[in-house]
């Protein structure tokens, strides 16, 4: 008998995972599981009758259980504390994390409820005010609640993320040379901060229209906290407005949108002038620290479009965050 060939990523067929899921949840006969999204990790819908859900398996070796148990820890905190995310189901057996064994090894599975509404990059001023607000009732909730996971830190956003690219692009180019030198620029930033006047706590890390559903113009959810671990709140704050940026580029549009959303997430939870200092910086930390994650996961996820072009497309998005907000870098 031949021995099967070696995998790194396999793609799990729906139908068979949906009798799976089907069985261990107890829906109906009537249960369809389709594809939804092949990324970072294997997205799939199911349907059954009128109720949806969201099926996740997590791509091999990329999240640990435990890491995956605080994930939903923080999720099932969330959902206790009123707040729109979507959540973890549990199984029959009251387990909410599914094993699984493919051709590559074991990889994990969750249901998630589905978030009610749509996803879309073109929302009103009014709707990011109310995506602030919503921002901010998870913050209150997640305000000094630690997990077993990593707290994001100068080290692995930076230092570590450099190394990375590096390593990846195999080359020296003005692109890396510029995210070496806002390597060191922001390294500085973060590591004399006055941590005793930013709140910390348990943070998202990618907050921004992909990962959130509005229904109605009215109701904001959050899901897909796979990046969530430790770190400063003003860190998901940060994050939002440069995605913001980004996916605005009237910047009379991204201006209005932007103080929405402060204002928004201010009528719930008051934002330090410590924290608003640090706004500008956080997310040019966070995004190298994600063009690293994209190079470390390139095997396991067909990005084709992770080149030397798209790095300068992403360095060009740096560069006009730094531009528009008077960031000098360098004496």
């Amino acid at each position: 008998m031949k021995e099967k060939f070696p995998v790194i990523n396999s793609t799990l067929s729906p139908t068979e995972l949906g009798k799976i899921i089907q069985q261990k949840y107890q829906l109906t006969d009537k249960t369809e599981c389709s594809i939804f999204r092949l990324a970072m990790n294997h997205l799939y819908i199911v349907q059954d009758g009128e109720n949806k859900y969201v099926f996740r398996v997590y791509t091999h070796n990329w999240r640990t259980k435990l890491e995956i148990e605080e994930e939903l820890r923080l999720l099932l905190h969330l959902k206790d504390s009123n707040t729109h995310v979507s959540y973890p189901i549990a199984g029959n057996s009251n387990e909410y994390i599914q094993e699984i064994e493919v051709p590559e090894g074991k990889r994990y599975g969750v249901l998630f409820s589905y978030a009610k509404g749509e996803k879309t990059a073109r929302f009103s001023p009014e709707t990011s005010f109310l995506i602030g607000q919503e921002l901010a009732k998870v913050h209150r909730s997640t305000e000094n609640f630690t997990l077993k996971r990593i707290s994001y830190n100068s080290e692995n956003l930076l230092a570590n993320s450099i190394l990375s690219i590096k390593n990846f692009f195999k080359t020296t180019n003005s692109e890396i040379e510029f995210l070496e030198k806002l390597s060191i620029f922001l390294t500085s930033k973060l590591d004399n901060i006055d941590s005793q006047k930013i709140r910390a706590g348990s943070i998202h890390l990618d907050v921004w229209f992909d990962n959130l559903h509005i229904n109605n113009e009215k109701e904001i959810t959050f899901f897909d906290f796979d990046f969530c671990g430790n770190g400063y709140l003003c860190f998901d704050i940060s994050y939002f407005l440069f995605q913001l940026f980004t996916t605005n580029l009237n910047e009379e549009e991204y201006q209005a949108k932007a103080e929405s959303f402060l204002k928004g997430y201010e009528m719930i939870t008051e934002i330090s002038n410590e924290e608003k200092e640090l706004l500008p910086f956080a997310c040019l930390a966070i995004m190298t620290y994600y063009i690293s994650v994209q190079c470390d996961r390139f095997e396991f996820w067909t990005n084709i479009f992770l080149n030397q072009d798209h790095l300068k497309r992403m360095i060009g998005n740096l560069k006009r965050w730094i531009a528009y907000n008077n960031i000098i870098t360098s004496k």
